[in-house]
């Protein structure tokens, strides 16, 4: 068995579009729910519906033909470095509204939506606050305080971001709710997810289309549904596993804030309008 790891979910749907009649493999996993309608309209699926898809998981799922099957999910909140704020004796914000404030300029790091899936789950969120008609406006008036924009999370958690390993200049950053227990050292989390800024990101996998290998395909699905991955996900991935019933790390209640209302917008509407979306993004805040 061979992994291919060719970036986060905007890359990899990018890719298995552009290799559609050669295809790069049998099996897909990281494709994210801000990205599946694309995945599913271009053809580079196969459907399977996997038996071992958990009971009380209907409203993780991307369609009702089995093209993905979810298998693990999380919250894409903005993430702040305590420490930073401390030092400047300056409060987190808590809000999107707050983050356009004259005393957050120039704090905060974003993901470009068009490479990264982190990055269209945070449009999807400003979208499901302000609406189509108002998200732009919303992004204008970030641009004007000064948002850095970087490809993919691993530039902008691991290099820009205050608050990981890069120690960057900015103390904000666009990550998930559960990026705080991996941070918490000694009983101590450096870090806090913004609970009031989120948007609910499903992971899936799914059998790649004129798959050599179908039947290794389906299976590998399954494994990634078993008690032992999905026991396995929060420890390694820091997201949820798709089966609800599984027990979650001890850290995570110290830790991982509890999302309780994420922003939301419909999947049959990301699908039809993400594309023209990230272009009047790209046009407003790159341009």
């Amino acid at each position: 068995m061979k992994f291919v790891k060719p970036g986060d979910a905007g890359t990899v749907v990018n890719q298995l579009v552009l290799t559609k009649d050669s295809p790069l493999g049998d099996v897909v996993f990281g494709i994210d729910n801000t990205f599946s309608g694309r995945a599913i309209s271009a053809g580079i699926l196969a459907p399977y519906a996997s038996p071992a898809v958990p009971a009380g998981s209907d409203d993780l799922l991307a369609d009702t033909q089995h093209m993905l099957t979810p298998i693990d999910y999380g919250d894409v909140c903005l993430n702040a470095d305590l420490a930073w704020f401390k030092a400047k004796n300056l409060a987190v914000p808590a809000t999107l509204d707050d983050l356009l404030k004259p005393e957050y300029a120039k704090l905060l790091v974003v993901e470009n939506p068009a490479s990264s899936s982190p990055g269209m789950a945070f449009l999807a969120a400003t979208i499901g606050a302000k609406s189509e008609s108002g998200y732009l406006d919303y992004w204008k008036a970030l641009k004007a305080n000064g948002v850095k924009v970087d490809p993919g999370w691993t530039e902008a958690y691991s290099t820009d971001f205050s608050g990981s390993t890069g120690k960057g200049a900015y103390p904000l950053v666009v990550s998930y709710n559960t990026s705080p227990a991996y941070e918490a050292k000694d009983g101590v989390a450096p870090t806090v997810a913004l609970t009031q800024t989120c948007f609910r990101q499903v992971e899936y996998a799914g059998v790649i289309a004129g798959a050599k290998n179908a039947v290794g395909a389906r299976a590998f699905i399954d494994f990634l549904l078993s008690p032992e991955v999905q026991a396995d996900i929060p420890g390694q991935m820091y997201v949820y596993p798709a089966n609800r019933a599984t027990a979650l790390p001890a850290d995570w209640t110290q830790f991982a804030a509890k999302v309780e209302s994420p922003f939301t917008v419909p999947a049959t509407t990301l699908s039809a309008n993400r594309d023209a979306w990230i272009k009047a993004w790209t046009a407003a805040v790159l341009g």
